[in-house]
């Protein structure tokens, strides 16, 4: 293993890495004596509106809309051509299923691509899915060179 050189990224840097989409990990507090709940999660990401995106299963055997009220950290993280590059958002999530949401959410919405990955026992269309949202404005990412 070689020696490795970390760095924040900027902005832009840090809109490249999200606006990508995909797979990370949304981790939800559960309590001062427990662990984190946390679970791998498809997002989408709105640079207009600084806003990832996540279809959760909330329905059934899920524990998620349970926690939604819960404060929640989203972790992604790729490999880059000479390195590893990670993003960590936190805050609360919003719901977009109410009809208050402001216009500029429903908008980013529009604008992203939600993978559904079929990780679920049963047909797709059986389970119960909400939209939520995390405001990205204070996101902070690393690029670690190897």
């Amino acid at each position: 293993m070689g020696d490795t050189d970390s760095h924040r990224l900027d902005d832009d840097a840090l809109d490249a890495v999200l606006s990508t989409g995909g797979v990370g990990v949304l981790a939800f507090a559960s309590g001062a004596d427990d662990p984190p709940h946390s679970v791998p999660v498809s997002y989408g990401y709105d640079a207009e509106t600084e806003s990832l995106f996540f279809r959760l299963a909330v329905g059934g055997d899920s524990t998620k809309a349970e926690l939604l009220d819960a404060p929640a950290t989203f972790t992604v993280y790729r490999e880059g051509e000479d390195g590893y590059e990670s993003v960590v958002a936190q805050g609360q999530l919003e719901s977009i299923a109410e009809e208050d949401v402001d216009p500029s959410v429903l908008d980013g919405l529009s604008r992203v691509d939600i993978p559904l990955f079929d990780a679920f026992e049963r047909d797709t269309r059986e389970i119960q899915f909400e939209f939520v949202r995390l405001d990205a404005a204070d996101a902070t990412g690393k690029r670690t060179l190897e």
